[in-house]
C-alpha cells in the first residue's frame, strides 16, 4: 500500500477531497457554492502520473523538510555548517530537489464514516537533501464537519537538532479550477505587517507594517486591485496575529469568491502565511484538459518565516530531538 502512489478519497456527503500519498497531495476538492451545485476549487491533475513526473509547481502537496526558500542553500547549527541543493537558484526551495512533496509516504490510518480521515506517514533520513538527522513525520487529513477539514502535520526529530517547516501548498480558485484567474476574489489576511523580500525573494529581516502598501489586506479586498503594483505578483510571507482565535487557532485569512459566493476562513497555529499568487504558473496542462496559466489559483501557505534559519529576529524554526513540531491548519467552507 505505501509503495505505490495512488489516490484515496474523503467524502462526507458534502465535501469531496482526494489525496494521494504521493507528498501527502490533495488532487481534487469539491464544495458546494450558493445554488449546492459542487465545484474543484484546487489545481492539480487527474492521475497521479504528471506529479510523479514533475509536471507540477507544487500542487496541492506538503512541502518539507523546510518550506520556502533559504538563502543560498546554506545554514549553521549548533556550530556544523550545512550546504542544500540549490534548486531555485541561488536559493534552496522547498525542501530541495526531493522535498517531502516528491515522496511516497505510507498510509498509516484510513477512516470513512462522518468525519472521514487519512493519516500518512513518512521517515526523513540523516542527510536526506542536506538536512541534519532522521526525523518521524505525519499528516492527518480529517473532514471535521460537512464544510470543514482540518490538516494537522507533526515532526519528531529522533537525534538531532533540525530546522522544520511544513507547509500545505494548495493552489485555490474557488470559482472552479478550471475558471480562470484569481483577481476577482477578495481576500483579508489577519496581518498587519509583512516581511519584504530582497530580489531573490528571501526575506531582508526586516518586519515591515502593511499599512498604505498594496501588501495592505487588513480589510477585504480585491486580490487584483494593486496586484501589478508588486512585480510579477504576490509572493511574500505575512506576520499573522490580531485575529480572533477558535481551538487554539489564530485566524490567517478569508477568501471569497463573489461568482460562485463560495468561501474560505483559514485558521492556523503557524507565526506566518506566503501569499502567492500563481505568479510562475504558465501553461500547465490540469484537469479535464484545463490550461492553469498565471494567477490561476492562489496559496495560503501557513508556514514559519521564510529563511528563519539564518534569521535571528525571525521565530525559530529549529525543533530539538524528542520534541515536536505540531503545525494545524484549518479549511472552513461556507457561501455568503
Amino acid at each position: 500500500m505505501a509503495d505505490q502512489p495512488q489516490i484515496f478519497e474523503l467524502n462526507n456527503g458534502t465535501v469531496v477531497v482526494k489525496i494521494t500519498n504521493y507528498g501527502c497531495t490533495i488532487t481534487s476538492l469539491s464544495v458546494p457554492d450558493k445554488n449546492g451545485k459542487l465545484a474543484d476549487v484546487v489545481l492539480g491533475f487527474d492521475t497521479v502520473e504528471p506529479y510523479v513526473k514533475g509536471a507540477s509547481p507544487y500542487f496541492g502537496c506538503i512541502v518539507g523538510r523546510v518550506a520556502n526558500r533559504i538563502k543560498n542553500g546554506k545554514f549553521t547549527l549548533n556550530g556544523t555548517g550545512y550546504s542544500l541543493p540549490i534548486n531555485k537558484p541561488p536559493n534552496s526551495l522547498h525542501g530541495g530537489f526531493k522535498g517531502f512533496d516528491k515522496r511516497i509516504w505510507e498510509v498509516a490510518e484510513y477512516k470513512k464514516g462522518d468525519k472521514p480521515s487519512i493519516t500518512f506517514k513518512y521517515r526523513s533520513s540523516d542527510g536526506e537533501e542536506g538536512y541534519p538527522g532522521d526525523v518521524s513525520v505525519t499528516a492527518t487529513y480529517t473532514l471535521t464537519s460537512s464544510m470543514t477539514m482540518k490538516l494537522d502535520m507533526e515532526a519528531v526529530p529522533e537525534n538531532k537538532a533540525t530546522p522544520i517547516n511544513l507547509a500545505q501548498h494548495t493552489y485555490w480558485n474557488l470559482a472552479g479550477h478550471n475558471s480562470g484567474n484569481i483577481l476577482d476574489h477578495t481576500i483579508q489576511i489577519w496581518a498587519s505587517e509583512m516581511t519584504p523580500v530582497d530580489e531573490n525573494t528571501v526575506p531582508t529581516g526586516e518586519i515591515k507594517p502593511v499599512k498604505g502598501t498594496p501588501f495592505d489586506f487588513t480589510a477585504e479586498k480585491k486580490v487584483g486591485l494593486q496586484v501589478h503594483e508588486v512585480g510579477l505578483g504576490y509572493d511574500h510571507n505575512y506576520v499573522l496575529g490580531g485575529g480572533e482565535e477558535k481551538l487554539g487557532l489564530k485566524r490567517a485569512a478569508k477568501l471569497k469568491d463573489p461568482s460562485s459566493s463560495r468561501v474560505l476562513n483559514l485558521w492556523t497555529n503557524a507565526p506566518g502565511m506566503q501569499f502567492y499568487t500563481g505568479n510562475y504558473v504558465n501553461g500547465v496542462v490540469g484537469k479535464g484538459g484545463a490550461v492553469y496559466n498565471k494567477h490561476a489559483g492562489l496559496c495560503l501557505e501557513t508556514q514559519g518565516f521564510p529563511n528563519a534559519i539564518n534569521q535571528p529576529n525571525f521565530p525559530s524554526v529549529v525543533v530539538q530531538p524528542g520534541s515536536k513540531y505540531q503545525h494545524t491548519m484549518l479549511f472552513e467552507f461556507s457561501v455568503e
